[in-house]
């Protein structure tokens, strides 16, 4: 059976062998990989996600758990939360973050931009109305 582990591995594979470019769903899309510890497993962890970078302050990017609009929060945004840290691919860049979650007017504002984008976020959004607040977090260059 296909699971999520191995798509993420094939995104993350097809990442690095593209200089940070890949196909599918996610062609032409922006993409980043970040690398994160588990909170409960103490295993290290990368996960491929679109990301939006702030077009006013080039050391941060924005990204998303929408948990494809699931009921719950990604276990990403859980360990990023805690750890208030991580460590990011973009491109054929690897740099150190710091984590910080984005809230209020900023975060609609963010969280809206990335909808009118790409229009899979405001459908997101629709699917967790009444049940949750997709988060954004901001990852700025430390």
């Amino acid at each position: 059976m296909f699971g999520m582990s191995d798509w993420n591995t094939n995104i993350i594979n097809e990442f690095r062998a593209n200089e940070g470019r890949v196909g599918g769903p996610f062609e032409g899309a922006p993409m980043i990989l970040v690398h994160h510890r588990g909170r409960k497993s103490g295993r290290d962890l990368v996960t491929p996600m679109m990301y939006m970078a702030d077009e006013r302050d080039p050391a941060t990017v924005y990204v998303f758990a929408s948990k494809a609009g699931a009921p719950t929060h990604p276990d990403w945004y859980h360990n990023l939360t805690a750890a208030g840290k991580a460590e990011v691919e973009v491109g054929t860049e690897t740099y150190p973050v710091v984590v910080t979650e984005v809230t209020g007017a900023d975060r609609d504002r963010i969280y809206g931009e990335q909808a009118r984008r790409y229009p899979g976020f405001g459908e997101y959004a629709v699917k967790t109305a009444g049940i949750r607040t997709i988060p954004v977090l901001a990852l700025r260059r430390s």
